[in-house]
């Protein structure tokens, strides 16, 4: 019988799992990686890369990078007008007044390019199982209307799949979670990607999800934070060497890489070194940076993104008709939550310890 697969196509990354004797697999990339970044990215002669080898490429390439698609998915051109200040490749209105983003000198409408994406993950699943697959469920944000739902099918289309079903990405967080086996449990849904932010209150009954509210800020997400830490390193180099790292294209994809990393390995280190040798040249010489972040320092730089979660979660939980001790589980999704700042503030919030057994980047995939 043929392969289902189950596909998270997000923000920033997508993860790609099956069904094996019962159990969900996450299924690992050519590059050795389980999350792909959803990225795709046209070359000056006319190659397109996609995942890790379009995002390497993102600061030297940055108009003919397509990231962050999600957001245009199934939206009028006039609703976007605050989400195309974000990317460096152009969007505009097309004859019927979606949107469409043009790269490598052509144009494309946004499930084109999420077919892309999800064509990568296709990929990566065949080569996995060793067979075609034509058949995969594919996740979207609760909050998602039905235009951008129909938009995440067209891609799938366009990428050969038929998509037998789309799901609410908290749904698939607490089927993860076997919480379908509880009867009559209300369930917090704490999702941080990497571009987006949301929260959403679910009832589950006898196999039954229903979801109650939902709530968020599509602007807010791991990319925030880095650029927190880009910003500290920055004006820290600037006030030694007198150099604006970031006026430098290479100098600063070279910072978000120190910063993203230095960022992760602070969810389980108190401080880490962030050494980026010949970052820069002047009259004088190659320039090193080298500083060393504490995670309390970290803390210092995002705590005002931290407290902009804590709104939409109070106003979930109203819509909902609930108050913070009604909540029987929290689950905690995407990248962001590993950082310990995130849980602690979640388990203050809700007044429980969230669960954390699946891995977060996973989670909605499997």
């Amino acid at each position: 019988m043929a392969k289902v697969i189950g596909i998270d196509l997000g923000t920033t990354n997508s993860c790609v799992a099956v069904l094996e004797g019962g159990e969900p697999t996450v299924i690992t990339n050519a590059e050795g990686s389980r999350t792909t970044p959803s990225v795709v990215a046209f070359s000056k002669d006319g190659e397109r890369l996609v995942g890790t080898a379009a995002r390497r490429q993102a600061v030297t390439n940055s108009v003919n990078t397509v990231f962050s698609i999600k957001r245009f998915m199934g939206r009028r051109y006039n609703e976007v007008q605050e989400e195309e200040k974000l990317v460096p490749y152009k969007v505009s209105a097309s004859p019927s007044g979606d949107c469409q983003v043009s790269a490598g000198g052509k144009t494309y409408r946004p499930p084109e390019i999420s077919a892309m994406i999800l064509q990568k993950m296709r990929e990566t699943a065949e080569n996995y199982l060793g067979e075609k697959v034509t058949q995969a469920v594919i996740t979207v944000p609760a909050y998602f209307n039905d235009s951008q739902r129909q938009a995440t099918k067209d891609a799938g289309r366009i990428a050969g799949l038929e998509v037998l079903r789309i799901i609410n990405e908290p749904t698939a967080a607490s089927l993860a979670y076997g919480l379908e086996k509880k009867k009559n449990e209300k369930v917090a849904v704490f999702d941080l990607g990497g571009g987006t932010f949301d929260i959403s209150i679910l009832a589950i009954g006898e196999d039954s999800f229903e979801v109650l509210s939902t709530n968020g800020d599509t602007h807010l997400g791991g990319d925030d934070f880095d650029q927190r830490v880009i910003d500290w390193l920055a004006e820290e180099f600037l006030r030694d060497q007198g150099v604006d790292l970031r006026k430098d294209a290479m100098a600063l994809q070279r910072l978000k890489e120190g910063a993203e990393k230095a960022k992760c390995e602070l969810s389980t280190s108190m401080q880490t070194d962030i050494n980026l040798p010949f970052i820069t040249a002047d009259a004088s010489g190659p320039k090193h940076l080298n500083y060393r972040l504490t995670r309390s320092k970290l803390e210092q730089l995002v705590d005002d993104l931290l407290s902009r979660t804590k709104q939409p979660c109070l106003s979930a939980l109203e819509d909902a008709g609930l108050k913070p001790g009604d909540v029987d589980e929290v689950i905690l999704v995407g990248g962001m939550t590993r950082m310990p700042a995130v849980a602690e503030m979640v388990k203050k919030l809700f007044g429980k310890e969230p669960h954390r057994g699946v891995n977060p980047d996973e989670v909605v995939a499997m």
